[in-house]
């Protein structure tokens, strides 16, 4: 009767492990997907921004380029910046094309310092304080894309939830990088 009372025990206590560890499983695998929702939400909010700096970039491009025919490069390569982001399929890609994007981007503005009579332009003008307001949210949307892909990754690389995430296939997510070369500021020579 006493070996049975605890055999008793001991199947209790091995149930309420195992209970244990199933829930934790499912806690665990709930908050990953949650957290890779989050970054993958937050990548969308930056697009959305990049959208924003997209369709006002023609307008800008377009009112310049009634002034400075010369500079048909700039226009050539923001257009071939925007054609890449468009076909880019992942947030990789898309920010690699953004990058480019804002290196035209920095050319032209160092050309339109150099031309007061494109400042006195009101369209110019206009157009020129929406891209530096959707400047300041693509960088706010970065940075708080990089803190959830930052939370991710902990959460992914903690022990003992970083055995379950191998198991299911939650891995490392990539931050948001500069591209090489951008602390440089652009130069121009008219």
């Amino acid at each position: 009767m006493v070996y049975n009372l605890n055999m008793n025990k001991t199947v209790l206590v091995i149930l309420g492990v195992l209970a244990v560890l199933v829930i934790w499983g499912f806690s665990s695998y709930n908050n990953l997907v949650s957290l890779n929702e989050q970054v993958d939400a937050q990548w969308a909010k930056v697009e959305t921004q990049y959208q924003r700096r997209f369709d006002l970039i023609p307008n800008l491009v377009n009112s310049v380029k009634g002034i400075l025919t010369q500079e048909q490069t700039i226009f050539g390569d923001i257009a071939e910046a925007r054609t890449r982001y468009s076909g880019a399929t992942s947030a990789n890609d898309k920010a690699a094309a953004a990058s480019q994007v804002e290196s035209a981007f920095a050319r032209l503005l160092v050309i339109m310092e150099n031309y007061p009579q494109l400042q006195s332009s009101s369209n110019v003008r206009d157009l020129m304080t929406q891209l530096e307001g959707t400047e300041n949210r693509i960088s706010v949307e970065r940075t708080r894309f990089n803190d959830m892909v930052r939370d991710y990754n902990v959460s992914v690389k903690k022990f003992p939830r970083n055995m379950l995430a191998g198991l299911l296939g939650f891995g490392e997510r990539a931050y948001f990088e500069s591209a090489q070369g951008a602390e440089v500021a652009p130069t121009v020579n008219l």
